[in-house]
């Protein structure tokens, strides 16, 4: 899997490339961790080009949500094609989460 950082404003945004799975959650665990811990408060994934989410992915995005929050940040969800937002609808996570249609939504809401 790709990911790829950039800055807008003080809003970093995460543009995820190919499979988030067992096999690659933890390289992207420790960038959302390593950004939140310098004190990173918004942040954007862009799913547009993901192709796959597994439980471990949604676990990372849950995990990280809920350790913003505590720090007064949030993270905003956008771009998910039907398959990958279909993952986060059955395992019910949808609701905890911001998810948004576009990048121009997620941006807007800060």
């Amino acid at each position: 899997m790709e990911i790829i950082e950039e800055m807008q404003n003080d809003i970093i945004i995460y543009r995820l490339n190919g499979q988030l799975d067992r096999n690659t959650s933890q390289k992207f665990e420790q960038k959302l961790f390593q950004a939140i811990s310098v004190g990173s408060k918004n942040m954007v994934i862009d799913f547009k080009d993901l192709d796959y989410i597994s439980s471990a992915g949604i676990r990372v995005i849950l995990k990280a949500t809920k350790d913003i929050k505590l720090k007064d940040g949030r993270i905003m969800l956008c771009s998910m094609q039907d398959y990958v937002k279909e993952v986060f609808e059955v395992s019910g996570v949808a609701p905890l989460l911001p998810i948004v249609a576009t990048m121009d939504d997620a941006l807007k809401s800060f």
